[in-house]
């Protein structure tokens, strides 16, 4: 098992949940303008996002390097009386095809700095023409905050980190409904807690 592999394995395996159990706000307020239909959650640890996408109707998909968020998910989901399709592993190791989902759901995925991109780009073809992408993340601005306060959560070096220009130039043929960067208030489990700097974007893929 790799360092970071164990890192996640060791924040999911204590009995509460890191983020809490309800979905993130953002997710919420986006998911609930959409009529139903598949979707992707990337990076999805505990599973509160994909379970809260199951109870609206939509046919949910997820994946994570941990062993032990997957865990804690399909015990949530069996708690909500939901399925969903939870896979462990690196993305192009796993079983999903190109033009497969309607939607796909970035919620504080923070992958490895030098890899971010070429996954941003592996979903990219894994969502269908016209499907939306919902994503919200740390800012690069985010250091500042965390630096004034830690329970805030988020990766420490600046390169895990989002812009605007990389969200642009990761996602070039999308269509953008909404891309800002915000100042919010976390209040998510036990490690988003304070006032963050945070990346949101919407889009929808056109070619």
């Amino acid at each position: 098992m790799n360092n970071w592999t164990k890192r996640w394995d060791d924040r999911y395996s204590n009995k509460e949940f890191a983020y809490g159990e309800e979905p993130n706000n953002y997710l919420k307020e986006q998911l609930e303008k959409l009529n139903p239909s598949s979707i992707l959650f990337p990076a999805e640890g505990e599973g509160r996002n994909a379970i809260f996408a199951s109870k609206l109707g939509w046919k949910v998909s997820a994946f994570d390097i941990s062993e032990e968020g997957r865990n804690k998910a399909l015990r949530l989901a069996e708690a909500n009386n939901v399925i969903i399709d939870y896979q462990v592993g690196e993305l192009d190791t796993l079983d999903f095809h190109e033009n497969q989902f309607d939607a796909i759901a970035l919620i504080y995925a923070h992958f490895p700095a030098e890899i971010k991109s070429d996954i941003h780009h592996q979903l990219n073809t894994l969502l269908k023409k016209d499907g939306i992408i919902i994503f919200e993340a740390f800012s690069k601005k985010h250091l500042e905050y965390l630096a004034i306060n830690e329970k805030v959560g988020g990766p420490k070096d600046i390169e895990s980190l989002f812009s605007i220009e990389e969200i642009k130039a990761d996602f070039p043929n999308y269509e953008i409904i909404e891309l800002e960067e915000k100042e919010i208030e976390l209040n998510e489990g036990l490690f988003h807690n304070g006032i963050g700097s945070v990346i949101r974007f919407v889009g929808r893929k056109t070619i």
